[in-house]
């Protein structure tokens, strides 16, 4: 992981693959390749949702996060590598259980809205569902470390939890879904 890019411009994907971590050649649609395409478009995501103006705690748990997405995508890069730690799954499930404490308990199903903070935690919420379901395949594909898929499972729940949050921070409520019979 030591190298640094000097030249982004390197010809070297015109034929349709890309170099892996540890210098191996992919197709671009590989699974792996896949897979580390929606970490990184959660990231992107996520960098959006920051640009909000969000709760100290809240900022504060997604930088977090943006780091553990970019060990995730350095992992995800490097077949047989560990770098995503067990502790970084525990620290999603303390905020978890901090955040939905206070939250009401839900009686109906909640459509992605209200603020704008939390209509974009619920688009990051669904990227993450996506790399979730692509690190599966490729785990059933080739052998994966179990933190990814832990993590990305994890942070889809706390996204939606922050989702209820960030529309009660902002004096709103959820948006509750109405089914017509």
């Amino acid at each position: 992981m030591g190298n640094r890019l000097s030249s982004i411009t390197t010809r070297t994907g015109d034929d349709g693959s890309t170099s892996l971590g540890d210098g191996s050649r992919v197709p671009k649609d590989h699974l792996r390749i896949q897979a580390i395409g929606d970490v990184d478009e959660l990231n992107s995501n996520l960098g959006m949702l920051l640009a909000e103006n969000l709760l100290g705690d809240v900022s504060e748990a997604l930088l977090s996060i943006q780091h553990d997405l970019f060990d995730l995508g350095g992992e995800l890069s490097v077949p047989g590598y560990a770098l995503l730690k067990e502790e970084r799954v525990a620290q999603l499930d303390a905020w978890l259980a901090a955040w939905n404490a206070d939250l009401p308990r839900l009686k109906e199903f909640i459509l992605p809205g209200g603020s704008r903070a939390a209509a974009l935690a619920h688009v990051c919420r669904t990227v993450c569902r996506r790399a979730e379901r692509d690190i599966v395949a490729l785990g059933k594909a080739e052998t994966l470390n179990e933190a990814p898929r832990l993590y990305t499972n994890r942070l889809s729940d706390l996204l939606f939890v922050l989702a209820r949050v960030l529309n009660r921070a902002n004096g709103g409520s959820d948006v509750l879904w109405k089914h017509e019979c």
